[in-house]
């Protein structure tokens, strides 16, 4: 448990001071969850059909997704915009699950 002790003369400046930092780092980590869960669906739609038709390339295609989720939410906690680049890697994988989703669309129609 933190404790932070203020002298009486100096009120609760300081202790709005600490919070609100604090307050920062919650809402960068709410705002980062948010968005992994906003793109949540179409990533397991695109894993369960694209992994109809070819598995390997679907289960790789999740791997370089989660490590890319991964990569952007601790970049996103830094508070520096230009650390949330950092899981753009992860839309690769995300690609690559959209592929192998059309490939078994288009098998299933019979395109080819």
């Amino acid at each position: 448990m933190v404790v932070v002790e203020v002298q009486p003369e100096y009120g609760y400046c300081v202790l709005v001071a600490v919070g609100s930092s604090f307050m920062l780092v919650w809402k960068a980590m709410k705002r980062a969850h948010q968005n992994t869960l906003e793109n949540y669906p179409t990533f397991l739609m695109l894993l369960l059909l694209g992994g109809l038709q070819h598995p390997v390339l679907s289960a790789a295609g999740g791997v370089v997704w989660c490590l890319g989720r991964i990569a952007y939410a601790t970049g996103y906690y830094t508070g520096d915009p230009r650390k949330r680049t950092r899981g753009m890697f992860g839309y690769l994988g995300l690609i690559a699950m959209l592929y192998s989703t059309g490939r078994l669309g288009t098998r299933l129609l019979g395109w080819y």
